[in-house]
């Protein structure tokens, strides 16, 4: 699965977005290692801290079917011209399930896009980080 087409279903996964109080949807679509896409959108709450973010709705999806481990990621946002890159939280939940070098999309409606990896996005993974000592 090549990027791009990854980009393509966390775009589409936007759609279902619940956003009624930011307008912001946000789409993503996690990659498992058996090529099964699981995606997520945000679902906001009125109480801004139960908010559910795309990534985290992915993971969660993936990991209630039985997976532990996803290979590369897409983040669609839409209703933003410019690229905008998964929150602290969703980086450490991410951080949990992919490897440091596991590729990482995001982009909004403009032409710009960010390539990058979930070790760049969390470079000090201190799980990780001590499984390794």
């Amino acid at each position: 699965m090549d990027m791009d087409e990854l980009y393509r279903i966390a775009l589409k996964a936007a759609d279902a977005a619940y956003a009624p109080y930011s307008r912001f949807r946000v789409g993503a679509a996690l990659l498992a290692e058996d090529g099964t896409i699981f995606t997520g959108c945000n679902v906001e709450n009125r109480s801004y801290g139960l908010t559910i973010c795309a990534e985290r709705s992915a993971v969660v999806q993936g990991v209630s079917r039985g997976y532990r481990s996803f290979t590369a990621l897409a983040i669609a946002t839409p209703d933003s011209k410019e690229p905008v890159g998964p929150c602290g939280a969703c980086r450490q939940v991410l951080s949990e399930f992919m490897e440091s070098g596991a590729p990482v999309r995001f982009a909004g409606s403009g032409p710009d896009k960010v390539d990058t990896s979930i070790g760049v996005l969390y470079p000090f993974d201190s799980l990780h980080d001590l499984n390794n000592v």
